[in-house]
């Protein structure tokens, strides 16, 4: 059959809001023009994130009825403890309420001022925490990643060169590898890539650890995308990167295929035990982490969920069908189509905007306007600052839109309103209007910064 159908049927619903243009506007007037300040209920589809927006399984559910509440060594812990250890390898598994919750338990305890932690790409909250941490983060993507429309198949991959020369002049305690890559289009990284990096990180003496929030999704690209490994499980591949870790640190709203959870898996019992210590003043007790043991038996049941051959391939297709048919339609887009998201190209979107006057804001906010779509800028706004004395902010070296999908929630013919409504805004693509920033915070400003369309220079 040539009609790819979702491998799952609908059981509950909710309805979606529909508003007109003049009620957009209002909202995002209102909202100084920043997305995240949108109320939801305002929303007709919301790609904002696919982080804790997704649809939970009938047995994920039903697990919530059977969640173990004891403060200590609940029955629902011993279990995700069980499919932690199974599922990656690690003996030592630590839950948080959600991905940053680990960052920075980890990067308290490893980091001093000085080091400096190298990555393919780290997200935004990972680089405000080794921030906070006194760390300086050092993005060090494989040079096709910075080229939207290359059809590369790793953009996730790692610069090698580029690591092996800052492992040997600075002092670098960690190294993290993001899989998929947010920043960089939801790029998969190649197990070649991270087995020579373990063999960099052997070398010069650094530890390594995986921000494992899309595993399993990475997984299953590395299945497709990598000569000789088309054979082998998503389960298999996943656990082959674990090993090549000295631990990990999830949000497991992404691929843990739950709406609140996270945490770290390692191998070292020392650093484990100052872990499970320091995060009684701030996650709670090590064996809940912030989180109910309800919230811990959902979170051992998607774990286990996710990395089903069915659900991937559906999951994957989903987001590569809305990726080919922008692409066709000639919108540029992020090439090849990652794994969560579909990543607009916004200065070639709006080549008459320069790199300061926020193109990639620009789009989002009017594509709100038009359809009722929120999405995100992952760009000049998310990414940009000014450099050292106060010097002005220079443009940063990629300008996205991201358009997550969550994962088990819209249907084919919800993308497909999606599709029309990007197309019909890249043929009107001549009307949208720079936008300049009238207040932000210190760090993360894309978050909490407020901002006005302004008339073109």
């Amino acid at each position: 059959m040539r009609t790819r159908i979702e491998p799952y049927r609908v059981k509950v619903v909710e309805p979606i809001p529909f508003t007109s243009i003049a009620d957009r506007e209002r909202a995002l007037a209102a909202a100084h023009w920043n997305l995240f300040k949108i109320p939801a209920n305002l929303v007709t589809i919301d790609l904002l994130t696919d982080s804790g927006m997704t649809a939970m399984s009938a047995h994920q559910w039903a697990g919530l009825l059977d969640g173990d509440e004891a403060y200590a060594g609940a029955r629902s812990f011993q279990r995700f403890e069980a499919v932690v250890r199974t599922l990656t390898g690690y003996t030592h598994v630590i839950p948080t309420h959600q991905g940053r919750a680990a960052e920075r338990l980890l990067f308290e305890a490893m980091l001093k001022p000085g080091d400096v932690v190298p990555g393919n790409t780290h997200f935004d909250t990972t680089h405000a925490n080794l921030e906070r941490a006194g760390a300086r983060a050092v993005n060090l993507p494989i040079a096709a990643a910075r080229t939207p429309a290359a059809e590369h198949p790793f953009k996730g991959d790692i610069d090698l060169d580029a690591l092996a020369e800052t492992l040997a002049r600075e002092r670098v305690p960690l190294v993290i590898i993001t899989v998929t890559s947010n920043g960089v289009g939801g790029h998969p990284v190649s197990l070649a890539n991270m087995q020579a990096v373990r063999a960099l990180c052997d070398k010069h003496g650094a530890r390594l650890f995986l921000d494992a929030a899309r595993f399993a999704e990475n997984a299953w690209l590395v299945r497709e995308r990598e000569v000789g490994l088309g054979e082998r499980t998503p389960r298999d591949l996943a656990r082959a990167f674990f090993e090549l870790a000295d631990g990990c640190l999830m949000s497991a709203k992404k691929d843990g295929l739950v709406n609140i959870g996270g945490f770290l898996a390692l191998r070292d019992g020392a650093l484990a035990d100052t872990l499970r210590r320091d995060m009684v003043l701030g996650e709670g007790f090590p064996t809940y982490g912030g989180l109910a043991g309800r919230d811990l038996e959902a979170m051992a049941s998607g774990l286990e969920e996710v990395t089903d051959p069915a659900y991937l391939a559906d999951r994957i297709a989903q987001v590569r069908s809305l990726g080919d048919r922008l692409h066709a339609a000639g919108v540029p887009v992020m090439r090849p189509t990652g794994g969560h998201a579909v990543y607009l190209d916004s200065r070639a979107f709006a080549p008459h905007l320069g790199p300061l006057d926020l193109p990639g804001q620009a789009i989002v906010c009017a594509l709100y306007r038009l359809a009722g779509i929120r999405s995100c800028e992952i760009g000049q706004l998310m990414k940009g600052h000014s450099g050292p004395g106060g010097t002005p902010e220079g443009a940063v070296d990629l300008d996205l839109v991201r358009l997550a999908i969550p994962r088990r929630v819209y249907t084919c013919c919800h993308l497909d309103y999606v599709a029309e409504a990007v197309e019909l805004l890249y043929a009107a693509r001549s009307e949208l209007t720079p936008f300049e920033i009238i207040e932000q915070p210190p760090a993360l400003r894309h978050f909490g910064a407020k901002l006005r369309p302004r008339a073109p220079r």
